[in-house]
């Protein structure tokens, strides 16, 4: 084939498909090994009357009034939410990456956001149902320290799915879309820093180390956290679908529901309110980014290296 038949074929390339798998893995690993701290940011996103900030008495509190496997609570649903996520981001992240290469001038940070965005528009489109359904078992049989909050009866994903479907209709599924489609700065802003620091660290073909790679990806994955954390909580509680608002919500919730719920936190608990569970939200996405682009990178080089592709990966 040629070189012509291979960029108008870019969307189904070898390599695309690997940077896709790779991202999966990465992001699975991570997550296993970090679960717990999403488990303590998701209580406290949703569970405004929980007093305890601390992530370890978070955790402490959660595995004595529910045992300590609660802290893995909703694994499965959320890693397979993760895996499709991951795939979908990282196969058309550089399935954009491959055919802009072959556009004038070199990867540029303004690139890289912009690949970002569509990407994460992209995800969000497509897998926003499997994060609703996840949002509802990881918060489902536990203790809330607010009473407005009512508990779940699902007995597993497809259940989660049938309910949700027949009972609050269709467009539940996409409950906090909007939110979620300004979020994607978030993996943008992440990918733009990570770019940008990786290709300045590997300047003049120098090799990065795996540490090299787990603190870029830390830093990277920090600042886009700490930007845009307020929305994270606002999309949390659409999803949870407990939040009635205004009435106008509709499949992709209304900006005037994302207002009165930041106004809402603001109002009971300062501005202060609405980084609360930050801190377990920082240990929990840094480390997990940090460690899922080392696994990502190695898998990718291994696999390039294997099949003989490693020129290609330098490109």
């Amino acid at each position: 084939m040629s070189d012509n038949g291979g960029s108008a074929v870019g969307l189904l390339s070898y390599e695309t498909l690997v940077h896709a798998v790779a991202g999966a893995m990465g992001s699975v690993t991570a997550m296993t090994v970090f679960f717990p701290l999403d488990t303590a940011k998701s209580r406290l996103q949703v569970d405004e009357k929980r007093k305890s900030k601390s992530t370890p008495v978070i955790l402490a509190e959660i595995a004595k009034e529910e045992g300590l496997q609660s802290l893995y609570r909703g694994w499965f649903p959320v890693i397979s939410s993760l895996c499709c996520s991951n795939f979908v981001y990282f196969y058309t992240f550089n399935s954009l990456k491959k055919l802009m290469a072959s556009g004038p001038g070199k990867s540029r940070p303004g690139k890289d956001l912009l690949m970002g965005v569509v990407a994460g528009v992209v995800n969000v489109v497509l897998t926003t149902p499997m994060w609703v359904v996840n949002t509802r078992l990881k918060l489902q049989g536990v203790k809330f320290r607010n009473e407005d909050l009512q508990q779940t009866h699902y007995k597993g994903i497809f259940d989660a799915f049938s309910q949700i479907i027949a009972n609050e209709g269709v467009g539940t599924l996409w409950n906090g879309t909007l939110p979620s489609l300004i979020l994607v700065l978030n993996p943008a802003v992440q990918f733009m820093f990570y770019e940008a620091m990786k290709r300045k660290a590997g300047k003049g073909g120098r090799k990065i180390s795996s540490a090299e790679i787990f603190l870029i990806g830390a830093i990277a994955k920090a600042i886009a956290t700490t930007a845009t954390y307020p929305l994270q909580t606002v999309q949390a509680i659409l999803r949870f679908g407990q939040y009635r608002g205004d009435g106008k919500g509709g499949v992709i919730g209304s900006l005037s529901n994302i207002f009165s719920l930041l106004m809402d936190r603001i109002k009971r608990n300062g501005v202060l309110g609405l980084y609360k569970g930050l801190e377990a939200k920082l240990l929990q996405t840094v480390l997990t980014a940090a460690l899922m682009f080392v696994v990502y990178e190695k898998i990718t080089a291994a696999t390039f290296k294997v099949m003989g592709l490693n020129k290609k990966l330098k490109q």
